[in-house]
């Protein structure tokens, strides 16, 4: 008779978005006391470490006992999860722990995030011996789950199960995978969201510390890659475990007693960039302690469950919901030119991460100002496109841990003049000339396109220019050509007031008789825009 999963009695919830089981993490047994109590730590001054860009808050899932309990990923919108609570009166005892062997269970979740109801995941896969982590593959198809000896309890083995099709919770094909060495124990397996990699602890004879983290590539054909250590950056002479992945497998959650450590098991985060873990961050004061934090794996954004053995628990470990109320930073500035200081609005800002992708977007006002809203501890670019200047991009990285907003201003280096033939004419090519609207007075901004004319005739001693302004063809016709005239004047009278001899200039407005794009009364606001100009042709 085939069993029944539990799954089959599934609520409704809010609190998880439909990130299937990659959101799971994994745990192992050697965390367990051996008694129902909390274990003997050594006094010793923990390290000051700040909140660290996070601020948690965490309250007790609902589901603690005296015996321990630990979280173990999704699978069809419940929570499994793993505890050594005992099921009847003949549950058998473990001699290595001095409790029930561990069995999984399933827990439905409320619109909360409150955990509630455990019932025994499956039949099949729980057995006499001690059941653990667990994770599965996207399509929740495919069990990965660990299995104590039966030797020796506190050494895992690494196994494989598919869910038979049609089937009410049909585990078939069951495995033991090749990863598995003599006397090493795999644990905390946890696939990522892609399905191809699967993370896992273990104490392989090259392992830097007792238990290091590695991954192997899961094949086409469901088997795996050998595996490899995931290196010094992330693994310690000490243990690291519990492997955790964002849907987007840019960020590695996982627990060590090494690094920048307040004491036993903390919580650390690496990001992944350019296919590369950096270095890990201590998650912070916050959600860890001098005791034991394990088993984080998102449920949403900024909500997870984590299992720890701090002392106001009922006992052993328990699972607690973990929400991260977000650090607000933001960071500001200015566009302005290098050489005039003169501020410069309609300018392209783009905010981008440490890989190249673009995260926000803005154009500047009238102040030139821009914002953006970033995180702590990251690494971004901010690039900018202007007409008239040269593309620029400067690096950025958030430092601190608090609520702030960092400033930062972006000088502008412009591009040099152009002399070009256009339309049978030769011109000095450049950037568009702005006035306001239904204005004629040049705009600041354009005081630096006006300089780099300027800058030619000085060099061209000889040079005559025609100053040539033009509208678009809103209002009426003989406004048009008044404004555009007045506008001519206005850019000769500037480059006048900056020793250019007004023999050598003459200006001319022509209205909206000369259209760049002849849209009629179809036009768009770029069309507009680009009838809207000063040309500067040369006449000798």
């Amino acid at each position: 008779m085939k069993t029944k999963l539990c799954f089959f009695i599934v609520l409704a919830c809010n609190f998880i978005i439909a990130q299937g089981p990659n959101n799971a993490i994994a745990f192992n047994n050697s965390p367990y006391n051996s008694t129902n109590t909390l274990p003997t730590y050594t006094v010793v001054k923990p390290v000051a470490i700040s909140a660290n860009g996070f601020n948690f808050d965490l309250l007790d899932a609902g589901v603690s006992t005296r015996y321990a309990e630990i979280g173990s990923g999704f699978f069809k919108n419940k929570l499994i999860m793993v505890s050594s609570k005992k099921i009847g009166g003949l549950a058998k005892i473990d001699p290595n722990t001095h409790e029930a062997f561990k069995e999984l269970f399933c827990l439905d979740i409320d619109k909360n995030g409150s955990l509630s109801s455990p019932l025994l995941f499956s039949r099949i896969i729980n057995t006499n011996d001690s059941e653990d982590q667990l994770t599965f593959s996207p399509d929740e198809n495919t069990v990965y789950y660990t299995r104590s000896s039966k030797d020796n309890s506190l050494e895992f083995k690494l196994y494989k199960a598919e869910l038979e099709e049609d089937s009410h919770g049909n585990w078939i094909n069951n495995q033991v995978l090749s990863v598995n060495d003599t006397n090493v124990s795999i644990e905390t397996p946890f696939v990522n969201n892609t399905g191809d990699k699967l993370y896992f602890s273990a104490n392989y004879p090259d392992a830097i510390g007792g238990f290091d983290l590695y991954v192997s590539t899961i094949n086409t054909d469901g088997t795996l890659g050998s595996p490899k250590n995931l290196g010094h950056t992330i693994n310690t002479a000490a243990d690291e475990k519990y492997p955790s992945l964002s849907p987007d497998n840019k960020y590695l959650y996982f627990s060590s007693k090494g690094h920048e450590n307040i004491g036993g098991y903390d919580l650390f985060v690496s990001k992944n960039s350019k296919n590369e873990f950096q270095a890990p961050r201590n998650m912070g004061n916050t959600i860890n302690t001098v005791y034991d934090e394990i088993a984080y794996f998102l449920a949403a954004r900024n909500k997870a469950y984590v299992s720890s053995n701090r002392p106001n628990g009922k006992g052993g470990y328990d699972i607690y919901t973990a929400t991260n109320n977000e650090v607000v930073q933001s960071i500001k500035g200015e566009i302005l030119d290098l050489e005039t200081q003169i501020k410069l609005p309609n300018t392209i800002v783009i905010l981008k991460d440490d890989e190249g992708n673009e995260i926000d977007k803005t154009i500047t006002a009238k102040d030139a100002t821009f914002s953006f809203n970033v995180s702590p501890f990251e690494t971004y670019s901010i690039s900018t496109e202007k007409d008239g200047f040269k593309d620029a991009t400067v690096a950025f990285f958030a430092n601190s841990g608090r609520e702030t907003t960092y400033k930062k201003d972006i000088e502008l280096h412009t591009t040099e003049p152009v002399i070009a033939k256009v339309e049978n004419e030769m011109r000095i090519v450049l950037e568009n000339i702005y006035f306001n609207f239904n204005k004629w007075n040049v705009k600041e901004e354009s005081f630096i396109s006006l300089n780099k004319v300027i800058k030619v005739l000085k060099a061209n001693p000889d040079m005559k220019l025609a100053v040539n302004a033009h509208t678009d063809n809103k209002g009426r016709e003989s406004y048009n050509l008044n404004l555009s005239n007045k506008r001519a004047v206005s850019a000769v009278s500037y480059l006048i007031e900056n020793g250019i001899s007004k023999d050598r200039l003459v200006s001319k407005g022509y209205g909206e008789t000369k259209p760049l794009i002849d849209c009629k009364t179809s036009c768009s606001d770029g069309d507009l825009q680009a009838n809207r100009r000063v040309e500067f042709v040369i006449v000798e």
